[in-house]
């Protein structure tokens, strides 16, 4: 019986290492297609070409988790208590880039800003840091 167990096991695992390797090939190919190597000036749109990608990533992931990490086994709750805490991570990742991007676009005009405030401290008068006022020694009265 523990014979059979064992030999169950081994399927299971190279029908999980040859699944992982077609997806990986197809991502691959994805990439180099989707850029124009394999065929000169056919490229892919990358709002096609990045989903796909990333969707057979996400799927070699939870293949890897379910399967060789032994989750399908589990209970429900301990599923859930590894499930959530990623989510969370997708979630502040796609955040971050957001922000990330908000900070591109507008990084001109903060430095504009920062330019306009820093001439405008360079146009103004010396103060006498004695008396607290505008220094008028080069006037004439």
């Amino acid at each position: 019986m523990e014979h059979t167990d064992i030999n169950h096991a081994k399927q299971v695992v190279f029908k999980g290492l040859i699944l992982l390797g077609v997806i990986t090939i197809v991502e691959v190919l994805i990439a180099l297609f989707g850029n124009g190597h394999l065929i000169a000036g056919m490229t892919l749109p990358k709002w096609i070409m990045y989903p796909v990608m990333i969707g057979l990533s996400l799927y070699k992931a939870y293949f890897i988790v379910y399967e060789f990490m032994h989750m399908k086994y589990e209970i429900q709750g301990l599923r859930m208590s590894v499930l959530l805490p990623m989510l969370l991570l997708v979630w502040a990742v796609i955040a971050f880039f957001n922000e990330g991007n908000h900070w591109k676009h507008n990084r001109q005009v903060v430095q504009d800003r920062n330019q306009i405030g820093i001439e405008q401290i360079n146009a103004m008068p010396a103060a006498d840091p004695a008396h607290g006022q505008e220094d008028h020694s080069d006037h004439e009265h």
